[in-house]
């Protein structure tokens, strides 16, 4: 186990801090350790008869657009199966009364101490998105025997979602 010794805040954002920790590591060495610190997100898998409900939008650090399941960070003391109700809503309309946890994910432990709580969303009705304003996504439907392939062809690329989809479609 590594014991923190200090650290310097070089980055104070609205939803991630970035960090630089002075370590000590097991051996006694000293290191430095880049952590950004996140409040965390959902992601929802939303199933609607056989197809699964996805969003395609830009993403600007890849210059491209992605296939996602619908996400969204936490708000400060917000409970994940609110915000998980909250962004499928935002993002695609969708509503639903079946919400279930699948599992909590830690997206990139290396430098980063993010978790994103994914569940599963059996869709009661696709309504109207009202995405936010600095938001741009398009609603795709995708058929549920379909995803493998959308995944093995480098359609969908999205860490989330591959292992989100897999998760939810592991026996399909």
């Amino acid at each position: 186990m590594e014991k923190d010794i200090g650290k310097k805040n070089i980055y104070h954002g609205s939803f991630l801090n970035l960090d630089v920790h002075r370590v000590i590591l097991e051996n006694g060495n000293e290191a430095e350790r880049v952590v950004v610190s996140h409040l965390g997100a959902v992601a929802v898998v939303p199933v609607y008869n056989d197809e699964v409900i996805l969003v395609q939008q830009y993403r600007f650090p890849l210059k491209d657009y992605l296939l996602e399941i619908p996400a969204g960070k936490l708000e400060k003391n917000e409970e994940p199966y609110d915000c998980a109700k909250r962004e499928l809503l935002e993002e695609t309309g969708c509503e639903t009364e079946n919400l279930k946890f699948i599992a909590k994910l830690a997206t990139s432990p290396g430098f980063s101490n993010e978790i994103i709580y994914i569940y599963k969303a059996m869709v009661d009705r696709i309504g109207k998105s009202n995405p936010d304003e600095d938001e741009f996504v398009e609603m795709k439907k995708i058929k549920i025997n379909e995803i493998k392939e959308y995944i093995k062809k480098g359609k969908i690329i999205d860490g989330k979602t591959v292992a989100a989809l897999l998760m939810v479609f592991e026996e399909e």
